[in-house]
């Protein structure tokens, strides 16, 4: 379902959560074809021992599970409107449902998520002076059980080189075919459930200390959802000062808005020279970012489709040509890549691929020196990133005898290994639309 008299535009999220839900499921259903690079490719050969398909007794367990409970809670919907053809009494079929429900809820949460809602990484980190003053948030995705969310937090704690707080992304329905149902009902209905809640609270009550002086927040896939309502609750509560020191990075993220609304500061009487005036404009949140694999059916019916939508979906999009939606499997394991002392390696694949930027009508605009972006919201110009085979690159290089690299743009990646990015002493907010495609 579209806007009247915009072909293939979808609705906007503040639209009738009825009509969100119908162009969800018909979204869903044109992305079917996508559905097994949710697990693909495997990469068995090459995974560690903090993989979702690594090849142990614990994680053969989940896998198990979870084709239970999807053949499990397959069959219950399915059995539904056969009840009612057969007119069986109504309280025969809430009898049914109640026992089906307490049949599920035992399985997950004593074979599957357990009981504990907020984790802390358990890996050792050596923490450098100034991280003590930062706090490092982790929304986990769908179908993610306690064993899982574990070990994407600890990869998380090595890939960056701080303690990283998660928080547990389970719902009394869980598994994977009831998890997509409450994914509809959160996206659709913006409705913000128990983990929202929480996670709004951590969030909150990080930005409001006086000992931090930075947020950054991490969401996969459904935490997605969950992160751009708890963003959007965030914009309602708190001033920009406040905000500015919150940074956000998604990875298949299955929102369908990302909001990050701009700000600007009337020049002063006796006149600010014109260079200057970009320090007057920019946006609530200090950095968003979304990284997503071109294949992933979630991120196809998330970022990927709405993106493209003026004022939709705020903060910079990085692609990554190929599928797979497991957190440490296909995101981390391939865009920051550890070696076997568990440091992310100097580089990858994806962050070695060459991107050339180039000026569309638009907001941001490319400037300064070629290895750095500067982002000027008082420009008519917009910044985007198209990929440059080899033999047809361009001489601007960024001083290194190479042409510009994902690395060049890519905030989160200066964050690996306890690093810290280099901020100017003037910041720059992001803005939407900036894309690196490959």
């Amino acid at each position: 379902m579209t806007c009247q008299g915009k072909e293939d535009t979808p609705l906007p999220y503040t639209a009738s959560p009825i009509k969100l839900l119908w162009s969800d499921l018909s979204l869903f259903v044109s992305k079917l074809w996508a559905l097994p690079g949710i697990l693909l490719p495997l990469q068995l050969a090459r995974t560690h021992e903090l993989d979702e398909l690594y090849p142990s007794l614990r994680n053969g367990a989940t896998v198990l599970i979870h084709i239970f409970l999807v053949v499990y809670q397959l069959a219950f919907l399915l059995s539904l409107p056969i009840i009612v053809v057969c007119m069986v009494p109504g309280l025969w079929i809430l009898a049914y449902a109640a026992i089906a429900f307490t049949i599920n809820y035992a399985i997950v949460m004593l074979m599957l998520n357990g009981f504990q809602q907020v984790l802390v990484s358990q890996v050792p980190v050596f923490e450098r002076p100034g991280h003590q003053r930062e706090r490092w948030l982790y929304i986990s995705g769908i179908a993610a059980g306690h064993h899982w969310v574990q070990m994407n937090i600890d990869q998380l704690s090595y890939t960056f080189g701080r303690k990283v707080t998660g928080v547990h992304n389970r719902t009394i329905s869980a598994g994977i075919v009831f998890d997509l149902i409450e994914c509809l009902i959160q996206r659709d209905f913006a409705y913000a459930t128990g983990d929202i809640r929480r996670s709004y609270v951590l969030i909150k009550e990080a930005l409001l200390d006086p000992e931090c002086d930075k947020v950054v927040l991490l969401l996969h896939s459904q935490g997605g959802i969950e992160g751009g309502l708890i963003l959007d609750w965030l914009l309602d509560e708190l001033p920009h000062n406040i905000l500015h020191h919150l940074e956000i990075f998604t990875f298949g993220n299955a929102a369908n808005h990302f909001n990050n609304p701009r700000w600007t500061k009337l020049a002063r009487p006796e006149g600010i020279p014109a260079p200057d005036l970009v320090h007057q404009f920019g946006q609530s949140v200090g950095y968003i970012e979304h990284y997503a694999n071109s294949g992933d059916i979630v991120a196809l019916g998330g970022v990927l489709h709405f993106v493209e939508i003026p004022n939709r979906y705020m903060g910079r999009l990085f692609v990554r040509p190929n599928s797979g939606h497991l957190f440490n499997l296909h995101y981390l394991d391939n865009m920051f890549t550890l070696g076997p002392d568990m440091n992310v390696l100097d580089s990858n694949p994806f962050m070695d691929m060459e991107v050339e930027p180039w000026t569309t009508a638009g907001i941001n605009g490319y400037d300064g020196s070629p290895h750095r972006v500067r982002y000027q919201p008082t420009m008519a110009r917009d910044e985007a990133f198209l990929p440059v085979a080899l033999s047809l690159q361009r001489s601007r290089t960024n001083g290194l005898g190479r042409g510009l690299r994902v690395k060049d743009f890519s905030r989160l990646w200066q964050y690996r290994n306890g690093g810290c990015p280099k901020d100017t002493g003037v910041q720059h907010y992001n803005d939407t639309r900036e894309h690196v495609h490959f």
